[in-house]
Protein backbone atom coordinates (compact mmCIF):
# COMPACT_ATOMS: atom_id res chain seq x y z
CA UNK A 1 0.00 0.00 0.00
CA UNK A 2 1.48 3.40 -0.73
CA UNK A 3 1.23 5.91 2.05
CA UNK A 4 2.46 9.15 1.13
CA UNK A 5 4.73 11.29 3.70
CA UNK A 6 8.08 13.65 2.99
CA UNK A 7 9.99 15.72 5.59
CA UNK A 8 8.25 18.42 4.14
CA UNK A 9 5.00 17.61 6.08
CA UNK A 10 6.88 18.76 9.13
CA UNK A 11 8.19 22.09 7.20
CA UNK A 12 6.61 24.49 9.33
CA UNK A 13 8.48 25.91 12.56
CA UNK A 14 5.86 25.89 14.83
CA UNK A 15 6.05 22.86 16.79
CA UNK A 16 2.26 21.91 17.53
CA UNK A 17 1.02 18.44 17.10
CA UNK A 18 -0.17 19.02 13.32
CA UNK A 19 3.13 20.08 12.15
CA UNK A 20 4.92 17.41 14.02
CA UNK A 21 3.37 13.58 14.05
CA UNK A 22 3.29 12.66 10.45
CA UNK A 23 7.71 12.43 10.94
CA UNK A 24 6.63 10.72 14.70
CA UNK A 25 4.56 8.26 12.63
CA UNK A 26 6.65 7.47 9.81
CA UNK A 27 9.87 7.24 12.25
CA UNK A 28 7.38 4.53 13.83
CA UNK A 29 6.64 2.89 10.55
CA UNK A 30 10.72 2.41 10.00
CA UNK A 31 11.69 1.49 12.98
CA UNK A 32 8.73 -1.08 13.30
CA UNK A 33 7.87 -1.58 10.38
CA UNK A 34 4.06 -2.75 9.07
CA UNK A 35 4.43 -5.12 5.96
CA UNK A 36 3.40 -4.03 2.50
CA UNK A 37 3.79 -0.65 3.13
CA UNK A 38 5.75 1.95 0.89
CA UNK A 39 6.47 5.31 2.40
CA UNK A 40 6.20 7.74 -0.94
CA UNK A 41 6.68 11.25 -1.41
CA UNK A 42 3.91 12.93 -3.27
CA UNK A 43 3.94 16.04 -5.69
CA UNK A 44 2.71 18.70 -4.20
CA UNK A 45 0.10 21.26 -4.88
CA UNK A 46 0.54 24.38 -6.63
CA UNK A 47 -1.27 27.16 -6.35
CA UNK A 48 -3.72 27.00 -8.97
CA UNK A 49 -4.89 23.97 -7.62
CA UNK A 50 -5.20 25.90 -4.06
CA UNK A 51 -6.82 28.65 -6.23
CA UNK A 52 -9.60 26.41 -7.45
CA UNK A 53 -11.04 25.93 -3.71
CA UNK A 54 -9.48 29.24 -2.12
CA UNK A 55 -9.73 32.58 -2.09
CA UNK A 56 -6.55 33.81 -3.99
CA UNK A 57 -5.89 36.55 -1.19
CA UNK A 58 -5.75 33.82 1.12
CA UNK A 59 -3.79 31.47 -0.76
CA UNK A 60 -1.43 34.22 -1.25
CA UNK A 61 -1.41 35.03 2.09
CA UNK A 62 0.21 31.97 3.62
CA UNK A 63 2.59 32.13 0.52
CA UNK A 64 3.88 35.30 1.57
CA UNK A 65 2.68 35.88 5.29
CA UNK A 66 0.82 39.04 4.34
CA UNK A 67 -1.61 40.18 5.94
CA UNK A 68 -0.20 38.23 9.01
CA UNK A 69 -3.67 37.84 10.64
CA UNK A 70 -4.66 35.92 7.31
CA UNK A 71 -1.97 33.86 7.14
CA UNK A 72 -1.87 32.62 10.93
CA UNK A 73 -5.85 32.44 10.77
CA UNK A 74 -5.46 29.01 11.33
CA UNK A 75 -3.50 29.36 14.28
CA UNK A 76 -0.67 28.66 13.22
CA UNK A 77 2.52 30.81 13.64
CA UNK A 78 3.12 31.69 10.25
CA UNK A 79 6.88 31.34 8.69
CA UNK A 80 7.74 30.71 4.93
CA UNK A 81 8.05 26.92 5.25
CA UNK A 82 4.40 26.91 6.55
CA UNK A 83 3.23 27.24 2.71
CA UNK A 84 6.11 24.07 2.14
CA UNK A 85 4.33 22.23 4.39
CA UNK A 86 0.73 22.69 3.60
CA UNK A 87 1.34 22.26 -0.28
CA UNK A 88 3.19 19.09 0.72
CA UNK A 89 0.32 17.38 3.18
CA UNK A 90 -2.32 18.24 0.67
CA UNK A 91 -0.65 17.11 -2.29
CA UNK A 92 -0.51 13.86 -0.13
CA UNK A 93 -4.58 13.82 -0.25
CA UNK A 94 -4.53 14.31 -4.09
CA UNK A 95 -2.07 11.66 -4.42
CA UNK A 96 -3.48 8.90 -2.09
CA UNK A 97 -6.88 9.36 -3.74
CA UNK A 98 -5.16 8.72 -6.86
CA UNK A 99 -3.40 5.83 -6.19
CA UNK A 100 -6.77 4.56 -4.00
CA UNK A 101 -8.73 5.30 -7.33
CA UNK A 102 -6.29 3.24 -9.33
CA UNK A 103 -4.92 0.62 -6.90
CA UNK A 104 -7.78 -0.05 -3.98
CA UNK A 105 -6.46 1.99 -0.95
CA UNK A 106 -4.19 4.49 0.20
CA UNK A 107 -3.26 6.65 2.63
CA UNK A 108 -1.08 9.97 3.53
CA UNK A 109 0.00 10.80 6.89
CA UNK A 110 -1.78 14.38 6.38
CA UNK A 111 -3.70 16.39 8.73
CA UNK A 112 -5.01 20.15 9.59
CA UNK A 113 -7.51 19.54 6.46
CA UNK A 114 -11.29 19.78 7.27
CA UNK A 115 -11.75 23.33 9.46
CA UNK A 116 -10.10 24.86 6.24
CA UNK A 117 -12.34 27.48 4.46
CA UNK A 118 -12.79 29.24 1.32
CA UNK A 119 -10.75 32.69 2.56
CA UNK A 120 -9.52 31.51 5.43
CA UNK A 121 -8.06 28.93 7.90
CA UNK A 122 -9.31 27.49 10.82
CA UNK A 123 -8.60 25.11 13.88
CA UNK A 124 -5.10 24.26 12.97
CA UNK A 125 -6.08 24.04 9.04
CA UNK A 126 -4.88 25.69 6.94
CA UNK A 127 -5.69 24.30 3.39
CA UNK A 128 -8.91 22.01 2.70
CA UNK A 129 -7.06 18.29 0.92
CA UNK A 130 -10.73 16.68 1.03
CA UNK A 131 -12.50 19.38 -1.17
CA UNK A 132 -9.58 19.38 -3.50
CA UNK A 133 -9.41 15.95 -3.15
CA UNK A 134 -12.91 15.70 -4.08
CA UNK A 135 -13.18 18.31 -6.53
CA UNK A 136 -9.77 16.89 -8.36
CA UNK A 137 -11.82 12.93 -8.36
CA UNK A 138 -14.91 14.87 -9.99
CA UNK A 139 -12.29 16.62 -12.44
CA UNK A 140 -11.27 12.93 -13.07
CA UNK A 141 -14.27 11.46 -14.46
CA UNK A 142 -16.02 10.55 -10.76
CA UNK A 143 -19.27 10.66 -11.08
CA UNK A 144 -19.84 10.12 -6.90
CA UNK A 145 -17.33 10.99 -3.79
CA UNK A 146 -17.84 10.78 -0.25
CA UNK A 147 -16.36 12.44 2.51
CA UNK A 148 -16.42 9.96 5.91
CA UNK A 149 -15.32 12.35 8.13
CA UNK A 150 -14.63 10.68 11.88
CA UNK A 151 -12.55 13.35 13.45
CA UNK A 152 -13.66 14.50 17.01
CA UNK A 153 -14.30 17.75 15.79
CA UNK A 154 -16.80 18.79 13.11
CA UNK A 155 -15.93 19.49 9.51
CA UNK A 156 -17.56 23.08 8.95
CA UNK A 157 -14.93 24.04 6.70
CA UNK A 158 -15.25 21.02 4.45
CA UNK A 159 -19.08 21.31 4.43
CA UNK A 160 -18.33 25.30 3.48
CA UNK A 161 -16.58 24.10 0.28
CA UNK A 162 -18.58 21.51 -1.20
CA UNK A 163 -22.33 21.46 0.26
CA UNK A 164 -23.28 22.57 -3.13
CA UNK A 165 -22.06 19.59 -5.19
CA UNK A 166 -24.77 17.46 -5.83
CA UNK A 167 -21.72 14.69 -6.44
CA UNK A 168 -20.23 14.83 -2.86
CA UNK A 169 -21.72 13.13 -0.09
CA UNK A 170 -20.47 14.26 3.38
CA UNK A 171 -20.66 11.79 6.28
CA UNK A 172 -19.57 13.56 9.56
CA UNK A 173 -19.52 11.81 12.98
CA UNK A 174 -18.40 14.29 15.65
CA UNK A 175 -18.10 14.41 19.75
CA UNK A 176 -17.16 18.10 19.98
CA UNK A 177 -18.98 20.90 18.44
CA UNK A 178 -16.22 22.81 17.36
CA UNK A 179 -16.99 23.83 13.23
CA UNK A 180 -20.71 22.92 14.05
CA UNK A 181 -22.73 23.94 10.85
CA UNK A 182 -26.06 23.12 10.15
CA UNK A 183 -26.32 20.02 7.17
CA UNK A 184 -27.90 20.84 3.99
CA UNK A 185 -28.47 18.53 0.72
CA UNK A 186 -25.96 15.47 1.17
CA UNK A 187 -24.78 16.14 4.27
CA UNK A 188 -25.17 14.18 7.55
CA UNK A 189 -23.87 15.65 10.91
CA UNK A 190 -24.22 13.80 14.36
CA UNK A 191 -22.78 14.85 17.45
CA UNK A 192 -22.07 12.42 19.60
CA UNK A 193 -22.27 12.65 24.40
CA UNK A 194 -22.30 9.35 24.86
CA UNK A 195 -19.82 6.49 23.42
CA UNK A 196 -22.17 3.70 23.50
CA UNK A 197 -23.85 5.52 20.66
CA UNK A 198 -20.66 6.15 18.91
CA UNK A 199 -20.07 2.97 16.86
CA UNK A 200 -23.61 2.21 16.24
CA UNK A 201 -24.04 5.83 14.43
CA UNK A 202 -21.56 5.38 12.12
CA UNK A 203 -23.39 2.36 11.21
CA UNK A 204 -26.43 3.79 11.05
CA UNK A 205 -25.46 6.36 8.68
CA UNK A 206 -23.44 3.85 6.42
CA UNK A 207 -26.18 1.55 6.01
CA UNK A 208 -28.53 5.26 5.13
CA UNK A 209 -25.75 5.74 2.41
CA UNK A 210 -26.57 2.23 1.32
CA UNK A 211 -29.96 2.91 0.96
CA UNK A 212 -29.64 6.71 -0.28
CA UNK A 213 -26.23 7.21 -2.39
CA UNK A 214 -24.99 5.92 -5.59
CA UNK A 215 -22.27 3.88 -5.83
CA UNK A 216 -19.24 5.94 -4.86
CA UNK A 217 -16.11 6.33 -7.02
CA UNK A 218 -13.88 7.24 -4.13
CA UNK A 219 -14.27 7.60 0.13
CA UNK A 220 -12.20 10.37 1.01
CA UNK A 221 -11.71 8.98 4.97
CA UNK A 222 -10.50 11.92 7.53
CA UNK A 223 -9.74 9.41 10.14
CA UNK A 224 -9.27 11.34 13.64
CA UNK A 225 -8.20 9.87 16.73
CA UNK A 226 -8.96 12.60 18.64
CA UNK A 227 -12.46 10.40 19.66
CA UNK A 228 -10.06 8.14 21.83
CA UNK A 229 -11.25 9.27 25.39
CA UNK A 230 -7.45 10.03 26.39
CA UNK A 231 -6.94 13.11 24.23
CA UNK A 232 -8.16 16.24 26.51
CA UNK A 233 -8.95 18.24 22.79
CA UNK A 234 -11.92 15.95 21.32
CA UNK A 235 -11.78 12.74 23.09
CA UNK A 236 -15.33 11.27 24.70
CA UNK A 237 -15.19 9.16 27.78
CA UNK A 238 -15.90 5.46 27.33
CA UNK A 239 -14.47 5.65 23.97
CA UNK A 240 -11.15 3.37 23.78
CA UNK A 241 -8.68 1.68 21.92
CA UNK A 242 -10.20 -1.20 21.38
CA UNK A 243 -13.56 1.31 19.75
CA UNK A 244 -11.29 2.91 17.27
CA UNK A 245 -9.70 -0.30 15.84
CA UNK A 246 -13.35 -1.68 15.78
CA UNK A 247 -14.08 1.30 13.97
CA UNK A 248 -11.26 1.55 11.61
CA UNK A 249 -11.82 -1.85 10.47
CA UNK A 250 -15.61 -1.24 9.59
CA UNK A 251 -14.75 1.65 7.93
CA UNK A 252 -12.22 -0.24 5.51
CA UNK A 253 -14.41 -3.62 5.20
CA UNK A 254 -17.75 -1.25 4.25
CA UNK A 255 -15.33 -0.09 1.58
CA UNK A 256 -14.14 -3.30 0.41
CA UNK A 257 -16.90 -5.12 0.40
CA UNK A 258 -18.50 -2.23 -2.14
CA UNK A 259 -15.71 -2.05 -4.04
CA UNK A 260 -15.12 1.88 -3.30
CA UNK A 261 -11.20 2.97 -3.41
CA UNK A 262 -10.46 4.33 -0.37
CA UNK A 263 -8.41 7.47 0.19
CA UNK A 264 -7.61 8.38 4.23
CA UNK A 265 -5.79 10.84 5.86
CA UNK A 266 -4.79 10.98 9.73
CA UNK A 267 -6.76 14.49 11.13
CA UNK A 268 -6.78 15.00 14.45
CA UNK A 269 -5.12 13.30 17.50
CA UNK A 270 -2.81 15.12 20.29
CA UNK A 271 -0.82 14.78 22.82
CA UNK A 272 -1.76 15.68 26.95
CA UNK A 273 -1.83 14.11 30.32
CA UNK A 274 -3.50 11.10 29.32
CA UNK A 275 -1.71 10.60 25.96
CA UNK A 276 1.92 10.79 25.06
CA UNK A 277 3.43 10.87 21.52
CA UNK A 278 3.90 6.81 21.87
CA UNK A 279 0.38 6.33 22.61
CA UNK A 280 -0.92 8.80 20.11
CA UNK A 281 1.44 7.14 17.11
CA UNK A 282 -0.16 3.85 17.80
CA UNK A 283 -3.78 4.94 17.45
CA UNK A 284 -2.87 6.56 14.09
CA UNK A 285 -1.11 2.73 13.34
CA UNK A 286 -4.38 1.38 14.36
CA UNK A 287 -5.67 3.18 10.62
CA UNK A 288 -2.84 2.04 8.52
CA UNK A 289 -3.01 -1.47 9.72
CA UNK A 290 -7.05 -1.81 8.35
CA UNK A 291 -6.14 -0.37 5.56
CA UNK A 292 -3.55 -2.80 4.67
CA UNK A 293 -5.19 -5.24 6.01
CA UNK A 294 -8.02 -4.29 3.12
CA UNK A 295 -5.20 -3.66 0.68
CA UNK A 296 -4.78 -7.14 1.37
CA UNK A 297 -7.90 -8.39 0.46
CA UNK A 298 -8.12 -6.56 -2.74
CA UNK A 299 -5.60 -8.26 -3.77
CA UNK A 300 -6.96 -11.78 -3.30
CA UNK A 301 -10.02 -11.18 -5.09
Amino acid sequence: MKLYHSPAYNAASDNFDTTRKAQWIADSLRSCPMDHIELCAPEPVIKAQLCAIHDARYVNAIRTGVPRTLAESQDLAWDARLWTMACAQNGGMLAAMRTAWRDGVSGSLSSGLHHAKREHGDGFCTFNGLALAARAALDAGAHAVLILDLDAHCGGGTHSLVADDMHIWHVDVATHPFDFYAPTGHHMLDLIDDARDYLPTICARLRELERRAPKFDVCLYNAGVDVFEGCAVGGLAGITREIIAERESLVCAWCREREIPLAFALAGGYVGAALDVAGLVDLHRLTIGAAVNAMELVLER
